[in-house]
């Protein structure tokens, strides 16, 4: 695969208003917190506009537990949805591939197949990304200042403290800014979006998931706005891609293994992980684009804010990014392992690897 041209490089960076004297904080090293946060069972938070006040754990998180009480609902709209109230407008699926395929690790390449037995279904147009083209990234960090499951690390995950109220990590914003990073994308352009903040789970009412749950990620002003589900991560981000161009992904929260709703995981082993897509969600879930996600740990496993250096930082932003500067030039493979090597056991947290096609995991990453 060639190597990665310059192209024209935009960045737009988004973060929770603190202090100045806080962008880069120094601390004595107080004990590491996970990123999860409860949920009220039964909630969709992201067509609710959420005011119950959260029960601390030992630990914050960026999880959302289904043990808490189920109520305190109320109405904000879904994204792009014209109904209101707590029901779930079907999504327009894509049409099931005429000839079912699979993927031949040794030729490197599909080949038509009897059936989908072995793999979730993609898209029969996929291509490659030579990441030759426009390079943009996205970069969302938020600290949740002032509300009791604060975090510390992850504004400077993104490297940013901008108090400019288009900057702020609202549901509005943030949701602009996926919009933003993926218009107009084109075939070899590369696209780069990170997340640090909280995350969590909440009741699958679509029946895409294995499980039986969503992920989802929680915007600064989620408590009045709700959360982010994953579906709609899917719809804004990867749906709209075309063919050959690539999406990165990183997302440092809680039970977000598969928060991208992308149909291949990889473990650190560079094993493919069991289906977590029901059947009938697999077509949907395909795409011809090269969308790839790094995620902080599998679906039912929270993530670290933690301190490096003095600094405040999230365990899998601080790992993917120091692994990618000592050396740039590595296979896919090689960086979930070096990720898990410095995430786990210490963390108590197993990154993920997830994608809208199947890897060679001893392809050479690029982006």
């Amino acid at each position: 695969m060639p190597e990665p041209t310059t192209g024209a490089q935009l960045v737009r960076t988004i973060s929770a208003e603190e202090p100045r004297h806080h962008h880069h904080r120094h601390y004595s090293n107080p004990p590491d917190v996970d990123r999860a946060l409860r949920v009220p069972a039964g909630t969709v938070i992201i067509e609710s506009s959420h005011r119950h006040h959260h029960k601390s754990h030992h630990k914050h998180s960026h999880s959302a537990d289904n043990s808490y009480h189920n109520q305190h609902q109320s109405h904000a709209p879904r994204i792009e949805s014209s109904g209101s109230g707590h029901h779930y407008n079907s999504y327009p699926l894509t049409p099931r591939p005429a000839t079912p395929v699979r993927y031949d690790p040794q030729q490197h390449r599909y080949k038509a197949s009897k059936a989908l037995m072995d793999h979730p279904a993609f898209h029969p147009s996929f291509l490659y990304s030579q990441c030759t083209g426009r390079k943009k990234a996205l970069c969302i960090g938020v600290n949740y200042r002032g509300e009791p499951h604060q975090l510390r690390g992850c504004i400077n995950d993104a490297k940013d403290d901008n108090p400019n109220p288009r900057s702020q990590p609202t549901r509005r914003n943030m949701i602009e800014a996926m919009r933003w990073l993926v218009q107009s994308a084109r075939c070899h352009d590369s696209l780069f979006f990170h997340y640090s903040g909280h995350g969590g789970q909440t009741k699958d009412l679509d029946g895409d998931e294995v499980d039986g749950m969503d992920e989802v990620i929680f915007p600064v002003d989620f408590q009045q706005k709700g959360h982010i589900l994953d579906d709609d991560l899917f719809k804004i981000m990867v749906r709209p891609l075309p063919a050959g161009c690539r999406l990165t992904a990183l997302f440092d929260s809680c039970h977000s293994g598969t928060v991208l709703d992308l149909p291949f995981i990889y473990s650190a082993s560079s094993r493919l992980r069991g289906s977590h897509v029901s059947q009938r969600a697999r077509a949907r879930r395909s795409s011809p684009a090269d969308v790839i996600s790094f995620s902080a740990c599998k679906d039912g496993q929270k993530s670290t804010d933690t301190f490096k250096g003095g600094v405040a930082v999230g365990a899998m932003s601080w790992a993917y990014c120091d692994v990618m500067t000592r050396n740039p030039n590595q296979t896919y493979q090689h960086i979930l392992k070096e990720v898990y090597n410095m995430t786990y056991p210490k963390y108590h947290q197993t990154p993920q690897l997830g994608s809208s096609h199947h890897i060679d995991m001893n392809r050479k990453f690029i982006v």
